[in-house]
């Protein structure tokens, strides 16, 4: 039997309508190669997680390395070297005064319990998070996602949480046009708490670059404004860098584009390990304390040779320049892309940071009624021609273009010359 059979008769039906998938038998770097024998460029990197691109040498030698030594024995019931090592390494890099973490296994496991852990440290209960926002498929996580795409047939939802504008610029919810706006939805934040809450807000989750909303990267001043007002109110911000984090948008943390601000709780997973499934949250003194031994455990969490994995996937990021190579080769595509966007009129926004870019497809440029179906028909011819890229936002109409960091300026031509072939193919050239 093959393995698309065996997916549909054993697997259940959790791929997107009308997608045909790849069957991937090999990776390396930005290639993946199908069953077929036939070759493609990632530029989706498994949806953000390939940071180093697909099987680095290095890294596949240190969780070999490790395998051989001890695969599991619970890192909180026992203390293992490389937990330790790697819990060290994470303080050394991220923003400001963080200090420890938790392991988990994923982005949703680690949102879950920072969320926990900020309701814990603040001895509050409600949450404020954002309209597009993504944070995980768990009840306590699709609680604070503001998709309803990804909420349909999964509630009844936890109570006790607001939702604020996005900062969707394209769309502004406020009706609003930047700068002029002087970042309403910032601003609004205030409002929210006020009217919509109890006063008891605990923390603000927010994506510093809202990933499956559609790329938003939110005005430079945005979180700034947002994390004065929280903490005013006695909340916490809780940044989730699940999707952005590991120098996906030219910073190690996508954060770090907002000078100054510093979050009480950072979440991650993806691209931290690239590849093993790892997740964490992290947090300043003394909030971090407010977590007491039993409180909170993962069997798997922290796992050894995921653990590993990270230790090399940072070594490698930094060693071999790959937030630098991210920005560099994030500019080049933003340059490229708002070319095409100026000859075609199908293109209705280009935005992003670093290697974090969305092209936003409209029918019109007017009335921006969303492409969604030239979307999906841009994301199948661009796999013929060998180029894999995402779909996301809440119309399903935005094109994603997220490689591995390692990608080339040749790759990154061949990614906007496939682009362009495509849509001229499709006819959407005025």
């Amino acid at each position: 039997m093959d393995t698309r059979e065996q997916y549909n008769q054993f697997l259940m039906p959790v791929a997107a309508k009308g997608v045909e998938p790849v069957v991937v038998v090999s990776g390396r770097g930005r290639t993946l190669t199908g069953a077929d024998g036939k070759s493609y460029l990632d530029c989706f990197a498994g949806i953000s997680v390939a940071n180093a691109g697909h099987n680095h040498p290095r890294i596949v030698a240190a969780a070999r390395e490790q395998m051989e030594k001890l695969v599991h024995c619970c890192s909180y019931v026992y203390h293992v070297p490389v937990v330790g090592e790697l819990a060290e390494r994470l303080a050394a890099i991220t923003p400001g005064n963080l200090k420890k973490s938790f392991f988990a296994n994923s982005g949703a496991e680690a949102n879950e319990g920072a969320l926990r852990l900020a309701k814990q440290a603040t001895g509050r209960s409600e949450i404020v998070a954002l309209g597009h926002s993504f944070h995980g498929r768990t009840v306590g996580t699709l609680s604070v996602t503001g998709n309803s795409k990804r909420k349909r047939n999964a509630g009844p939802y936890l109570s006790g949480v607001a939702f604020a504008p996005a900062p969707y610029c394209y769309r502004c919810p406020l009706g609003m046009k930047y700068p002029s706006c002087g970042v309403a939805c910032a601003a609004a934040l205030k409002e929210v708490i006020q009217e919509q809450t109890s006063g008891d807000v605990a923390a603000f989750i927010a994506e510093p670059v809202l990933g499956e909303g559609g790329i938003l990267p939110p005005p430079p001043e945005y979180f700034s404004i947002a994390a004065e007002i929280f903490h005013k109110a006695g909340a916490l911000f809780i940044a989730d860098e699940v999707q952005s984090g590991f120098g996906r948008t030219g910073r190690m943390f996508a954060i770090e584009h907002s000078d100054g601000v510093v979050p009480d709780i950072m979440t991650m997973a993806k691209g931290i390990a690239s590849g093993f499934p790892l997740g964490a949250f992290t947090a300043r003194e003394p909030v971090c304390d407010a977590m007491q031994p039993g409180d909170h455990l993962s069997t798997f969490g922290g796992n050894p040779i995921a653990c590993a994995a990270a230790l090399a996937n940072i070594a490698v990021i930094q060693e071999e320049r790959l937030v630098e190579n991210a920005a560099n080769r994030g500019e080049e595509l933003l340059a490229r892309f708002r070319s095409l966007h100026e000859k075609y009129p199908l293109i209705g926004d280009v935005r992003g940071r670093g290697l974090m870019i969305g092209l936003e497809l409209v029918r019109d440029r007017v009335t921006k009624e969303p492409a969604t179906d030239s979307a999906k028909a841009i994301r199948e011819e661009m796999r013929e021609r060998g180029v894999l890229i995402g779909v996301g936002g809440p119309n399903g109409n935005v094109l994603r273009f997220q490689p591995p960091l390692s990608i080339t300026a040749e790759e990154c031509d061949q990614a906007v010359t496939a682009l362009e072939q495509v849509v001229l193919s499709l006819k959407f050239k005025v």
